[in-house]
């Protein structure tokens, strides 16, 4: 079984991004509906997902709600980003493990495969 994790790195500025996170999404379901091991992370300008996924009106927040519990969010970042208080609203966990950001080494290191979006 492979693991994998998607990382979002993709803002909220243009119809591209919004395209590069669903896919990130879609891509954590796969892997989740297969039995496999997915951590999503939202990192650098991906961080400013996680508020406006978790709103019920958004197009594409079922398929978060679907995956949600795996998602992860870099704690520096969500602060630059100006979204902690999303982040704390939600049920994505916000992750410092190296120097206040996500470790991919860490990922690396356990058999992850890194998929970004």
């Amino acid at each position: 079984m492979p693991n994998a994790a998607i990382v979002i790195l993709a803002g909220t500025e243009s119809a591209s991004d919004l395209g590069r996170v669903v896919n990130g999404l879609q891509t954590a379901k796969e892997f989740d509906d297969a039995g496999d091991d997915v951590e999503i992370l939202f990192d650098g300008a991906g961080t400013q997902w996680v508020g406006e996924l978790e709103d019920e009106d958004h197009d594409y927040h079922a398929l978060y709600a679907q995956v949600a519990e795996h998602a992860q969010v870099c704690d520096y970042c969500a602060g630059a980003y100006d979204v902690e208080d999303e982040v704390e609203a939600s049920e994505a966990e916000p992750i410092d493990e190296y120097e206040g950001h996500p470790s991919i080494h860490s990922l690396v290191d356990d058999g992850y495969e890194i998929i970004t979006y």
